[in-house]
């Protein structure tokens, strides 16, 4: 499998890049951006930071993937314009 750990990835604002950067746990076939956690259940801060990533990265496809419940637990995100 084709993936990058601990990726800077740029940020865009109205397609304009930034001077800022975002880090990803992990970064599959250069189109997923997939974010690890290890709590007890899912904020909403986490999945607002997982879509914030895609919108502000333009990647298509977010996994927050989460191994700290009694069973792994895991949300898709697609980044629509």
């Amino acid at each position: 499998m084709n993936f990058d750990s601990r990726k800077k990835l740029q940020v865009y604002y109205n397609e304009v890049p930034l001077k800022k950067y975002f880090i990803a746990d992990f970064i599959c076939f250069d189109k997923i951006v997939i974010e690890i956690k290890a709590a007890s259940f899912l904020h909403k801060d986490t999945e607002a930071q997982t879509i914030n990533y895609l919108k502000s990265t333009n990647y298509p496809v977010g996994l927050l993937i989460n191994f700290g419940q009694s069973s792994l637990t895991w949300k898709r995100f697609i980044n629509t314009k």
